[in-house]
Order: C-alpha cells, then sequence, then structure tokens
C-alpha cells in the first residue's frame, strides 16, 4: 500500500470519508454518525473503520459544516461584543432591510444579544486619527462583566478601525491581562476594510462560532496524535482553499461553508471531466441543502455572503446558498396551521424516528421511509432494520392528523414542502441571478442529494 491522502468533511448528521492511495490511485470510502457531544469521536470512528495506520497517511485535509450549521441552527457559543461607545446596536440597527420585501412585519435575532455588547470610550476617525483616546482603565471591568455573564469569547470592534487597530489592539492586550484564556476577535484583523456593520458582523460570527471550532480541533489533534498522527492537519476553507488547524482556531469564520465549498469544487471538476462544465450542483446531507452555480468547471465566488437574514459575513468564499433543508430536517405544524419542513434538524442524536434512539419527530428521512423511497431493511445509521410500523403511527399522530392525511400522504406532503423550499434555492442562484437553468445540469450529492433530484 503506497502514500495515503485522508479526506473528511464533519456534517451535521453524518461524517462521511475518503482515502486515495497515490501510488496504485484506489480508494476508500467510509460514513459515520456524527456525534454531537464529541464530534471529534466521529471522526475517529471513522478512522478505525477504515483501519489506517499513520505511517501510511501523508496528508489529511478536513472539511467541516460545524460552524456553517451552528450559525444556521443559532447554536453558537455566548459571545460578549467590546465596541465604541454609542455604537452598542450597530448590529441590531443593520442595514433596516425587511426579512420579506413587502412584508409589514418580520423579526431578527442578533448573533449577540444586547446584554452582551457593552461599550468604552474611544474614537478613531476616518482617516484613522484618534479623536478620543481608549479608556484603558474601563477596559477590566467590562471584562468581569462579560465573565459574569458566561462569555465563551469576546469581540472587540471599534468604529473605523480599519483605517487604525491601534485601540482594538490595546484593548485586546487589555482584555488578556484580566482573563489570558479567552479567546478575542479583532473586527480589523477578520475584515480590515470600510463599512461597520458588515465588519461587525462578520467579526460577531468569528465569535460566535471561534470556541466550538478550537475546543473540536484541540480534541482531534490531541487524538490523532495519540494514535500516531503526526501529520499537519489541513482544514478547508469556504474560499476552496486550506489552512492548518491553529490559524482556524484564531479564524473560524473562515471554515464557514467549507464543507459545502469542497463539494462545489469537486462538482466543478467532475462536470468538466464529465463533458458538462455548467451545473447547479445540489448537495444535501442531514441538516441542510447547498446549492452552488458552476460555470466552465468553476464555481462562482462571493465577498458578500448573507448566512441568514441580516447576518453578512464578508470573507472570500464560494457562493454556495444553503437553507436548513436536509434528511434530518423535522416537520411540524407551525402556529398558523401550515406544515413547516426544517430548519431545525434531528441530526445524529438522536436523529430520525427511523434511527430508534430515541427521536420521536418525523423528518424528510421519515416521510422517504414511509413513501418506500428507503429500504427500511438496511437504512444507513440504523444497525438493524427501522422500525416502519413506528414511524408510520408517528407521522399519523404528530402531522396527519392535524392535516386529515393518512401517513403515506403525510410523507407525501413533507416532500412536497421540503422539494419546493430547494427548489427556491436553486431559482435564488439561477433565474434571481440572471441564468437560465435549463443551460445547466443539475448535479446531486450528499446523503439525500439523488434521492430528492429525481
Amino acid at each position: 500500500m503506497g502514500e495515503q491522502v485522508l479526506g473528511a468533511d464533519v456534517g451535521g448528521t453524518y461524517t462521511d470519508f475518503l482515502v486515495v492511495d497515490r501510488e496504485n490511485t484506489g480508494i476508500r470510502i467510509a460514513k459515520v454518525l456524527t456525534t454531537p457531544g464529541n464530534q471529534a469521536q466521529g471522526f475517529l470512528d471513522g478512522v478505525t473503520e477504515l483501519g489506517l495506520k499513520s505511517s501510511a497517511v501523508r496528508t489529511i485535509v478536513h472539511g467541516t459544516t460545524i460552524a456553517t450549521n451552528a450559525i444556521l441552527e443559532r447554536k453558537g457559543s455566548r459571545c460578549g461584543l467590546i465596541t465604541t461607545r454609542g455604537f452598542r446596536d450597530t448590529l441590531e440597527l443593520r442595514r433596516r432591510t425587511r426579512p420579506h420585501v413587502f412584508g409589514l412585519h418580520g423579526s431578527f435575532e442578533p448573533i449577540i444579544p444586547r446584554d452582551l455588547r457593552l461599550e468604552i470610550d474611544e474614537r478613531v476617525d476616518a482617516e484613522g486619527n484618534v479623536l478620543v483616546p481608549l479608556y484603558e482603565e474601563g477596559v477590566p471591568s467590562l471584562v468581569a462583566q462579560l465573565r459574569g455573564l458566561g462569555v465563551e469569547g469576546i469581540v472587540i470592534h471599534f468604529i473605523h478601525a480599519y483605517a487604525n487597530p491601534t485601540h482594538e489592539r490595546r484593548c485586546r492586550d487589555l482584555v488578556h491581562e484580566t482573563w489570558p484564556e479567552i479567546g478575542v476577535t479583532l473586527g480589523s484583523e477578520i475584515m480590515p476594510e470600510v463599512r461597520e456593520f458588515e465588519r461587525g458582523s462578520t467579526a460577531a460570527i468569528n465569535g460566535y462560532v471561534q470556541p466550538i471550532i478550537s475546543r473540536y480541533l484541540d480534541s482531534l489533534t490531541g487524538q490523532l496524535l495519540k494514535r500516531g498522527f503526526e501529520q499537519e492537519l489541513l482544514i478547508m476553507q469556504g474560499n476552496g482553499g486550506m489552512m492548518d488547524a491553529p490559524l482556524a482556531k484564531s479564524h473560524a469564520v473562515h471554515t464557514v461553508m467549507s464543507g459545502p465549498a469542497a463539494g462545489a469544487l469537486a462538482a466543478g471538476r467532475t462536470g468538466i471531466q464529465s463533458g458538462f462544465p455548467n451545473l447547479i450542483a445540489c448537495d444535501m446531507g442531514g441538516t441542510s441543502f447547498d446549492v452552488s452555480l458552476v460555470i466552465g468547471g468553476e464555481p462562482a465566488v462571493t465577498r458578500e455572503k448573507e448566512l441568514d437574514y441580516s447576518v453578512p459575513v464578508h470573507v472570500p468564499m464560494i457562493d454556495v446558498h444553503t437553507i436548513g433543508a436536509g434528511g434530518g430536517s423535522i416537520a411540524r405544524i407551525n402556529e398558523a396551521g401550515i406544515l413547516q419542513v426544517g430548519p431545525d434538524s434531528a441530526g445524529a442524536d438522536p436523529g430520525a424516528i427511523a434511527y430508534g434512539r430515541g427521536g420521536c419527530e418525523p423528518t424528510v428521512t421519515d416521510a422517504n421511509l414511509v413513501l418506500g423511497r428507503l429500504n427500511s431493511e438496511t437504512i444507513t445509521g440504523v444497525a438493524g432494520a427501522a422500525k416502519l410500523e413506528t414511524v408510520r403511527a408517528a407521522m399519523g399522530d404528530k402531522i396527519g392528523k392535524c392535516l386529515g392525511l393518512d401517513p403515506v400522504e403525510t410523507g407525501a406532503a413533507i416532500l412536497a414542502v421540503a422539494n419546493n423550499a430547494m427548489a427556491g434555492a436553486i431559482r435564488f442562484i439561477s433565474v434571481e441571478k440572471g441564468h437560465d437553468p435549463r443551460d445547466f445540469a443539475l448535479f446531486a450529492f450528499g446523503g439525500a442529494g439523488p434521492l430528492h433530484a429525481t
């Protein structure tokens, strides 16, 4: 056996592996359930299943949807903000857009809630001139206040810091003097550009996911070292590039959309080899549906991306549009009595009802099972056969009774709602951007993609 390259992707529901042997060009794959409590364990389970030896593996490349899913499901860390006095509410005032163009109402949940956003005296103008010196004596009290509120990370975002980052850097030093181990994100380092709201939002996202990514990578690299894997762990970025694990921990925002970005790159390469250079690439996993446009074998790239309503991130990344529609997306009847699918996902634990791990909410996977589109005897993630009658009963009790539908009709309704949402995502990246979908081939991949594309 020759020199091997290991590729791994940790999703919200499954962790996938691909091993390439460079000498004989052979490949091996593995798929294990993601372990939400300790996602590094799922990675190690896959390494064990593949029987990999540390001496044979030359490179480990790792893509992840951990950060993306944390933002979509609002399950990130508790993060605090220190900003220029008078600008505490920049993240909440936003650009005063509406979630629905013609709607008269809507809701918005900032990444950092107002009680965790604190102010301090300092001011720099747009030319970088200091107008008000940083009130250094006030930093320790702000840190103590945030520490008492249980934050796991701190974002420092001062007005016009892109022109002169001295105050942000000094504030970080003072924070670390008081609380050395806390992770600190500077807006001027994450996005050294004009536009206060977008820079603040990007920095807030970094602070929101940084503790999660940092804990995960520390755990993973530690466990790999114990098994003799001393190779540098390379982490995929959302722009399709790679960075080492230490840089990924401090610049966690660059891991956002890294899993889908890898899929879009692979789709482009496959399309070129197959004679279809123009593609609509659809990656449907257990938690999300990621769609991207590939023209001439190259995925579109953007520097301005909204991950959610009024949650922009301004770093270079492959233009992937994501919605909360995956195999594990939960179906429910909302307050208006309308069937809704996602964005919440059952994930790997407890997972779909079909998994038999305590899940009790109907999901897209359960709907496919009831409709006979999945084989109940060999469903991925289930050791034995799935209990079809249990799934049918739950579908009827939770959804069917409210809509006057039997379990099969309920399953069909769930798929219709989910598929309509995914069709809308495809229209968004094609028709709404001036592209005719008829000029593109549809390339569906991911655990659930081909099932819903046919």
